[in-house]
């Protein structure tokens, strides 16, 4: 997950009347804080970073991928890709895993390998798309909605628990980015989440609070409130919507290092991946006016009462994010454990096999999901 400066109107829909400069002005600090500094045309030739066995778009031989849909208590249908290892007994339970992707990604990225290893590994695991995202139900597209996005975890272990070959009581949660802040989020209050796992953790709550390292101050906090609100209004009166942050879809010479860092894996070959009917230019980015909702959330507070089920927070110790992994470790009970992956920065946790531990990840959920 990442937040730029970039405010984007639906290229089918009118423009709200935010004063594009005013928004930028007043919503700068805190994106800036987010790795977001482009404001400009100039496009920069960048090959993608293919280093470390990066492999995204990764298949197995050894795993058979279903596509999926299971309703959520809202009755929406939310949509996932059902990863089963070969072989199969499917007249035993086994345990499984639900692994959600980067905020403002969709399965095909990240979640997909992830699952796709943890198959391979023996353990049945599905991959979904948050509600607005992909290929699961919500409008408009993008929505952030925080308690839609846990409910999905939930309903994931209700369509695993419910499969013949399952154990129901052995179910686990892999989160991703954002995800790891929504799967704990879920853990909360569905104590069937037996083993919860993050990857490069976001606290998107935190993120929109404060940005990173707390760079956001109250007031900024509240300028940026009152655009959302601004663009509310806008949406009431029969405007478009909106579409700020995500990734910059070119590099100029002022991009920063986070954003380029997302560049690279979003926006080219390696990980970019446009789901069928949702432009290009939209991918990565949540809407303006629900944005605000984040201001809202607080994963963290409580996760002390996720005890006695174990936590695995998993980090690079080069991430820029390392401090949303760092604190919800502090905060936690144990059982709990923080592994920081030596050289590894945020994006690479994403999908570089050589440097993601998926030994780690293995050997937790084998302790665990027993």
């Amino acid at each position: 997950m990442q937040m730029t400066n970039q405010v984007q109107n639906d290229a089918q829909t009118p423009k709200t009347g935010i004063d594009r400069r005013h928004l930028l002005k007043m919503t700068g600090a805190s994106v800036a804080a987010l790795g977001a500094m482009s404001l400009f045309d100039t496009t920069m030739t960048k090959a993608q970073d293919m280093s470390n066995g990066a492999a995204n778009f990764y298949t197995s031989d050894k795993v058979t991928r279903h596509k999926v849909t299971f309703k959520t208590q809202y009755q929406t249908f939310v949509a996932g890709n059902l990863h089963l290892p070969n072989g199969l007994d499917r007249t035993k339970k086994i345990p499984a895993i639900v692994v959600g992707h980067p905020m403002g990604a969709v399965k095909e990225q990240s979640a997909n390998l992830y699952a796709t290893k943890m198959a391979e590994q023996g353990f049945v695991a599905m991959s979904i798309d948050l509600p607005f995202w992909g290929d699961s139900e919500g409008q408009p597209r993008n929505l952030v909605s925080p308690e839609a996005y846990a409910e999905a975890f939930s309903a994931g272990v209700d369509f695993l628990g419910s499969s013949s070959f399952v154990d129901r009581h052995n179910i686990g949660v892999i989160g991703i980015c954002g995800s790891g802040s929504f799967v704990i989020s879920a853990a909360k209050i569905d104590p069937r989440i037996k083993a919860i796992a993050t990857v490069s953790m976001y606290d998107m709550g935190a993120a929109f609070r404060d940005a990173l390292n707390k760079s956001q101050t109250v007031e900024q906090r509240k300028q940026f409130i009152a655009a959302a609100a601004e663009q509310r209004w806008a949406e009431a009166d029969g405007a478009g919507v909106n579409y700020i942050g995500g990734t910059t879809l070119e590099l100029t010479a002022d991009t920063d290092p986070v954003q380029r860092e997302f560049y690279d894996f979003y926006r080219t070959s390696r990980g970019e991946f446009t789901p069928a009917g949702v432009a290009r230019e939209t991918t990565t980015k949540p809407t303006l006016s629900s944005s605000v909702k984040f201001m809202n959330f607080y994963p963290f507070n409580d996760i002390e009462t996720i005890s006695p089920r174990p936590m695995l927070f998993i980090s690079g110790d080069q991430a820029h994010s390392k401090e949303f992994s760092q604190d919800a470790y502090n905060r936690a009970s144990e059982p709990k454990e923080l592994v920081w992956v030596k050289d590894a920065g945020h994006v690479d946790l994403y999908d570089r096999v050589d440097l993601i531990p998926f030994d780690k990840l293995k050997g937790f959920f084998d302790q665990h999901l027993v």
